[in-house]
């Protein structure tokens, strides 16, 4: 794991509530792509249910971090796009329930008129440090 530091209140910029405004560390770069709600057969989990499919996306966000040796402890970056920001408190539990509230990654969030299917509610990307 690299040595990440989290930097919630930079001087003169107003503290962020639930995330860090700027996350440092050394190590290995890992970008993981935009993940969606599909189970490893490709089927959609939660049709219509935003708290159902922020979770399989966070277990997706997992096992792809995993396959670059990384863990949510490494993340420095999550980018939200959602289709309607009503399902971000879905987003933040999911979130929460894989990385402690003393360890939030920068994050952006942002309202997409569609993702690649209509099904789809949410999509996720992450970027990690990992040590070396």
């Amino acid at each position: 794991m690299s040595e990440l530091t989290r930097i919630p209140a930079p001087d003169g910029v107003a503290p962020a509530a639930a995330y860090a405004h700027v996350v440092l560390g050394t190590g290995r770069f890992v970008a993981v792509s935009g993940q969606l709600a599909l189970d490893e057969d490709g089927k959609l989990v939660g049709a219509g249910d935003p708290a159902a499919q922020a979770r399989q996306v966070f277990e997706n966000l997992r096992r792809c971090l995993a396959a670059a040796g990384a863990t949510f402890d490494d993340v420095v970056k999550l980018t939200f796009f959602v289709t309607d920001m009503a399902h971000m408190p879905a987003v933040r539990a999911a979130r929460d329930a894989h990385i402690p509230p003393d360890r939030l990654p920068a994050a952006s969030a942002v309202q997409v008129a569609a993702l690649v299917r209509p099904e789809f509610l949410m999509e996720i990307e992450a970027y990690a440090v990992v040590g070396e």
